[in-house]
């Protein structure tokens, strides 16, 4: 009896996940002048979380977080050369933030490919996280 109690008790909870992985861009963004002047292949992992509502229209682009806006967005920050990959990240969070407030975590990642330093360095990689308070 106790068993069953829990169970009607219990509300099941839902957290979507909206993700773009990989985008490649070439862009300018560098420390070092030569960077700025060569520019470089980058990839780009978007990725979102947040808790939609049950009951409404899993079919209506308006009910969830849409990639082809987030990859716009992406592409735009991309374009506006900066020193550090830092000041991207935190400039495409903020914007994400900014269309979708009810986001309840987000994860965004910058690789540089082969960025120019001594050795062989496959990537270069920077992460902004948000969890919201």
């Amino acid at each position: 009896m106790r068993q069953s109690i829990f169970y009607a008790s219990f509300n099941m909870m839902y957290v979507q996940t909206v993700a773009l992985k990989e985008v490649k861009f070439f862009a300018f963004h560098g420390l070092y002048p030569e960077e700025q002047l060569t520019g470089n292949h980058f990839l780009v992992d978007v990725e979102v979380k947040f808790f939609p509502d049950a009951t409404a229209d899993t079919e209506n682009i308006a009910h969830t977080v849409n990639y082809e806006v987030i990859n716009e967005l992406v592409r735009q920050e991309m374009e506006q050369t900066q020193k550090l990959l830092e000041t991207v990240v935190k400039n495409i969070m903020d914007a994400l933030l900014k269309l979708y407030p009810f986001l309840v975590s987000a994860d965004i990642g910058i690789k540089k490919l082969n960025p120019p330093m001594k050795g062989i360095v496959g990537h270069s990689f920077v992460q902004l996280s948000y969890i919201a308070p």
